[in-house]
């Protein structure tokens, strides 16, 4: 007697992984690859995402301003981007496939939702053909799926309407795609009851078309074995996947813990920013305060209240909000309040691009306050370092009485990755001292309070809570005598409060650590980055050593003032390259303060650097001919 019945296939064994969802806006495309990237993340994986989306609350569905598309690259070893170019494109509806197929090297894979390619939606994205049927996908492994019947199909039985049954067609392909690598059910299971518990018809729908995705890969026999990407090594500790703007207010708690000081965020709401001010205030346990103001001038100006008030205090925007922020931000330099404001950079000018990244606003955090009211600028390099890029702004902000500009950006923001929890322990402790007694005399031997009287060592004033006995003073916007705090129009006096603020941040540069280095012997090229840029130009590095060309890799954390040895470290190289995602900000900084001939790769097309790019640079530099190179590479 023969034994017919299945037995289970062991999966394909791949070393990485990219996958591009796209589709409307309002298909669920973010969702879709969060839950994706979450599942991967709980089966060990190293990853990295790229979420891209319209700026419009309702963009015109089924046009190619109205696509929505999230990227996840997953690996067994340690990466650093979310891939050059994706493997697999999962693209729900024409406009996506139009709009993301030239991201798509030819034989990578081709998942369409064969409903949607009707003559409306072929119209409205202005294919005149459907692209199924010429010479469009010639190259490409295409499986056309009928994924909103099939959906609707296996919803029948559930007391759901034909509509709602539709919108769970991400579910369907997230089912279909967990298949084919090897993804777990269970936590997606899990996370739609707990998401839709409320809505028992919807946990219904989701749950049937995500099962009903993952059967059809299962028996459809047309895509070949399932693929799996086994962990990735880590170091013992608890994980979790973490996205930059949750890693800032995290960082922002546990600045507020370490200096044991109560926490206020002042903001208005910005895309990309607005997800701090959401998820800072879930946490009100940890004594923080949220305040969202009627404008970004407004946002200022509680968080300088906040901190005379004996507050560690923030403020959050985007470019547009930090350029209104401008006057009020002068005047916590002119009152030497602590204050940390965040800038969660997006492409511009103007209203820009609020939905892209860039990272275009160097000169803006430098030198945009009127007349000479200088700060330390931070700036965060990966999802999981805005937590301690938080911290780290926090910390000079407490310590040197001083604002302190802390910059990311939209792909950092949304971007997310794995990350080891750090210990409590490892921690700095940030914490500061108020002043509590008088600390001057007068001629007849009466205590008094100078708020300007400063620490030799840094430069700080006195920090005194208002309402403290025998402290009262006097703070503002207009010149203050040095010591007493007193009103003063006095020429010598200015120029001399001025060279003390500027000597005061000046003096940070002997405080902070250097830049992140990745140095080998014989190295004639180093490539200076800040900021997002370091995840493909780490990549780009190491393809670049793995071709013979020896590449030096330098990341700046601190941008004002910068650490006291750079300027030396710069001087060793004949070939200083800086990409970034503006028109070439830190070359001019460069150039102007150690007299270094760097030279810029810039991009400023609302996406971020891949690794391929930057190796064509390089090597460009180097003299070398250019190559062909669209794969996302083991290094990357």
């Amino acid at each position: 007697m023969t034994d017919t019945a299945s037995r289970p296939v062991e999966p394909d064994v791949l070393d990485r992984v990219v996958i591009r969802f796209a589709g409307d806006s309002g298909d669920g495309m973010q969702l879709t690859g969060d839950r994706f990237t979450s599942a991967s993340a709980l089966a060990g994986n190293d990853l990295a995402t790229l979420p891209e989306f319209p700026a419009e609350i309702r963009a015109p569905q089924g046009t190619l301003a109205g696509v929505s598309a999230f990227q996840v690259h997953i690996s067994d070893h340690d990466i650093h981007t979310p891939g050059d170019a994706p493997d697999v494109l999962v693209a729900m509806n024409p406009a996506a496939l139009k709009s993301q197929l030239d991201r798509l090297p030819m034989g990578g894979t081709v998942i369409l939702n064969g409903d949607a390619f009707d003559e409306r939606n072929l119209t409205k994205c202005g294919y005149e053909v459907d692209p199924r049927s010429d010479d469009t996908l010639t190259g490409y492994r295409v499986h056309d799926v009928p994924m909103t019947s099939l959906t609707v199909g296996a919803t029948a039985d559930l007391d759901v309407k034909k509509r709602d049954a539709e919108r769970s067609k991400n579910f369907f392909a997230l089912g279909l795609v967990s298949w084919m690598f090897s993804r777990p059910l269970e936590p997606t299971l899990e996370w739609i009851e707990d998401k839709f518990g409320k809505r028992p018809e919807v946990v219904a729908a989701n749950t049937a078309a995500f099962k009903a995705g993952h059967a059809y890969g299962e028996t459809a026999e047309v895509f070949g074995n399932p693929k799996k990407v086994e962990a990735a090594p880590q170091e013992p500790g608890t994980y979790t996947n973490i996205m930059g703007n949750q890693a800032l207010a995290w960082g922002m708690v546990a600045a507020g813990q370490l200096a044991k000081l109560p926490v206020f965020l002042g903001s208005y709401p910005i895309t990309p920013a607005s997800d701090i001010l959401h998820e800072l205030s879930n946490h009100k346990n940890f004594g923080v305060r949220t305040f969202q103001a009627e404008d970004e001038i407004a946002a200022a100006g509680s968080a300088v209240g906040a901190a005379f008030g004996g507050h560690l205090a923030f403020t959050t925007s985007s470019g547009p909000g930090i350029a209104l922020k401008g006057e009020t931000i002068g005047l916590a330099v002119s009152m030497e309040l602590p204050m940390v404001i965040i800038d969660v950079q997006r492409g511009g000018p103007s209203t820009g691009l609020p939905t892209k990244t860039e990272a275009s606003d160097l000169m803006l955090a430098l030198h945009g306050r009127h007349g000479e009211a200088p700060m330390p600028v931070v700036a965060a390099h990966s999802p999981s370092d805005c937590f301690f890029a938080a911290i780290e702004a926090s910390r000079l902000a407490l310590k040197y009485r001083t604002p302190v500009l802390l910059m990311t950006d939209g792909y950092l923001a949304t971007g997310s990755e794995p990350w080891k929890l750090p210990d409590v322990a490892d921690l700095p402790d940030i914490s500061v001292e108020f002043a509590t007694e008088p600390n001057m005399t007068d001629e007849d031997g009466n205590a008094q309070f100078w708020p300007f009287l400063r620490d030799e060592t840094t430069l700080a004033r006195p920090w005194a809570v208002p309402g403290t006995p025998g402290l009262e003073h006097r703070i503002g916007g207009l010149e203050k005598a040095d010591g007493t705090g007193n009103v003063s129009y006095d020429p010598a006096n200015h120029g001399h409060m001025t060279d003390l603020r500027e000597a005061k941040v000046a003096g940070i540069a002997a405080d902070i650590s250097g830049p992140v280095t990745d140095l080998i012997d014989g190295a004639s090229i180093a490539v200076v980055g800040w900021g997002s840029t370091l995840g493909s130009i780490t990549s780009a590095v190491d393809r670049c050593r793995a071709q013979g060309l020896p590449v030096d890799r330098i990341h700046l954390t601190h941008l004002a003032p910068m650490h006291t040895g750079l300027g030396d470290l710069l001087s060793r190289y004949e070939t200083v390259l800086v990409p970034e995602l503006n028109k070439g900000q830190l070359v001019k900084v460069l150039r102007a303060e150690y007299l270094v001939d760097a030279k810029p790769i810039s991009k400023v097309i609302g996406l971020p650097f891949t690794a391929s790019e930057l190796v064509e640079a390089i090597r460009t530099a180097a003299g070398l001919a250019p190559t062909i190179d669209l794969t996302n590479g083991a290094s990357a």
